[in-house]
């Protein structure tokens, strides 16, 4: 593979254009299922850029996703919203899934926010709830570091996740809403919902959350320098602790959810 087709090159490749369409930015959210509503009401739009006009990007094609980047201004914080992501189940390889965020961080987005929809394998932890994450298992079988060297001017090909999610970061959500609590999220390929042994497998190993998305895009931006936070909002109960499972319950609770998953990414931004 030479330097010009590596992953690195192509999104660096293609954060100038995002610049030219959107303007800088400083922090990357990314939102998860069902939270696409979300991005009408954060924060001033300045700009808009779809999906397919991203250099190297593949469109998300899961419901409850917005092929769209929105450049909006939160108090004083620039940002870049993803309205949606694409995911190792539909089809593509790690680099794909990465590569919006790893553009976002090459164009000078120093923090990244990363949401998702969740199932909870606490059951003292009710559908309708956010979870910070402290931790991640990366249990889809790939990483975005695979492959060859990065090139020059790229970090190399090792990366430190001692602290992946950053404490800073989730100290001053936990200042906005002293209720939060830390999970660790545990990233599956998807799309098949778990079997129940999977997920007492899942918690005997420390999983909190389980999903199918976050955790290949945390260790990217990790990679790349930047502050990484992470939000589950807890869609459904795990199998084996609820009844049947459904993407359409995924995106109701989720809606349900908007007013206070908007403020907690709002005290994230106003921290970042």
């Amino acid at each position: 593979m030479t330097d010009a087709a590596h992953p690195l090159e192509r999104a660096r490749s293609a954060a100038p254009s995002m610049i030219d369409r959107l303007g800088e930015a400083e922090v990357g959210v990314v939102l998860g299922s069902g939270w696409a509503a979300a991005a009408d009401d954060i924060g001033a739009v300045r700009a808009e850029m779809p999906f397919e006009e991203i250099p190297g990007c593949v469109t998300p094609t899961v419901a409850g996703h917005r092929n769209v980047v929105r450049a909006v201004d939160v108090n004083g914080t620039s940002a870049w919203i993803f309205g949606g992501r694409s995911h190792l189940y539909e089809g593509h390889g790690p680099h794909e899934v990465v590569h919006t965020v790893r553009a976002a961080v090459l164009a000078g987005c120093r923090t990244i926010i990363l949401t998702n929809a969740a199932g909870g394998l606490d059951p003292d932890i009710p559908p309708g709830t956010p979870v910070l994450l402290s931790d991640q298992l990366n249990l889809t079988g790939t990483t975005p570091l695979i492959g060859s060297d990065p090139p020059p001017g790229f970090p190399g090909r090792f990366c430190d996740l001692t602290e992946l999610y950053s404490k800073r970061l989730r100290d001053a959500a936990a200042h906005h809403d002293a209720s939060l609590t830390d999970g660790v999220y545990a990233g599956l390929v998807g799309g098949a919902f778990e079997t129940p042994a999977e997920i007492r497998m899942l918690g005997a190993m420390g999983a909190n959350l389980v999903g199918m998305s976050t955790v290949l895009e945390a260790i990217a931006a990790k990679h790349l320098g930047a502050e990484v936070a992470g939000v589950s909002l807890v869609t459904n109960l795990a199998a084996g602790l609820t009844g049947s499972l459904s993407h359409l319950e995924v995106l109701e609770v989720a809606a349900a959810s908007t007013d206070r998953m908007l403020a907690l990414i709002d005290a994230l931004l106003r921290a970042a």
